[in-house]
């Protein structure tokens, strides 16, 4: 426990024993005060409401218990729907990611890839019978430390690629699932782009291998207005470099830069 911790709980304690005291001779005490004295700081605008009811996240010599955010947050549903978001359903640790009292600009949320490698490192500790947990816990030995990183993920740290990136980013997959699930072998966690990255040839012809065509594309719009536009009448809409160029999706040969929505 760090001492910033220590010496908050050890006011805490002289604060409420005082109060508890005050009540006990039969004097007024004023409990918002109290817990005025030994909050740490302003709550966030989320949960400004809860700035004089302590007892609604904390639990005394406990601090702040997941269970008493899940009480609160259990039917978010937009949360637990989307992809992105929907590990929240069996996490049960909210302290790592969510950190509170900073202030009303602040948002509580301080989520890394690497804190949440360590929820996922502690679940699987507390299953380590379960044969992907093993696998998952030795290979981690194996790589010894979380600072360091592999030729197969140079990108990120061991503790990073712990991590299953497609269960969070499989819906913006661009390359559809054609390079499998280990996005660390590529992508870093600090930036999703990859400066070494090269477009195939200018000349190349096989663009909806990974590119596919705007909805306005399968309309009539493409009829009237893109092929026109283009000057291409004959184009398909699968023969993408015939109006395209590498330079920019919207660099339209012999036209230049368009956009026309």
């Amino acid at each position: 426990m760090s001492r910033r911790r220590l010496l908050i709980l050890a006011a805490m304690s002289a604060v409420l024993a005082t109060g508890a005291l005050a009540l006990y001779d039969g004097q007024q005490a004023d409990v918002a005060l109290l817990q005025r004295q030994v909050s740490p700081g302003r709550l966030s605008a989320a949960h400004a409401s809860l700035e004089r009811n302590c007892a609604a996240c904390h639990t005394p010599a406990k601090s702040a218990e997941g269970a008493k955010c899940i009480g609160c947050h259990v039917g978010n549903t937009a949360l637990l729907q989307r992809q992105s978001t929907a590990f929240h359903a069996t996490v049960g640790t909210c302290r790592g990611c969510h950190v509170e009292h900073q202030g009303l600009a602040v948002r509580p949320v301080t989520m890394t890839h690497a804190g949440l490698a360590d929820i996922g490192l502690k679940s699987a500790r507390q299953d380590a019978d379960n044969e992907t947990n093993r696998r998952l816990l030795a290979w981690m030995r194996q790589h010894d430390g979380s600072r360091t990183r592999t030729a197969a993920h140079p990108r990120v740290t061991t503790r990073e690629a712990a991590l299953d990136c497609a269960s969070c980013h499989g819906t913006k997959d661009r390359h559809q699932s054609l390079f499998g699930r280990d996005c660390a072998s590529c992508h870093a966690t600090a930036a999703w782009t990859i400066p070494e990255f090269k477009h195939p040839s200018a000349s190349s012809v096989n663009c909806v291998q990974c590119h596919q065509a705007p909805p306005s594309h399968s309309m009539m719009h493409f009829d009237m207005v893109s092929r026109n536009v283009a000057r291409r009448p004959d184009a398909r809409v699968d023969q993408c470099y015939q109006c395209h160029q590498t330079t920019s999706w919207n660099d339209i040969r012999g036209l230049g830069w368009y956009k026309h929505h």
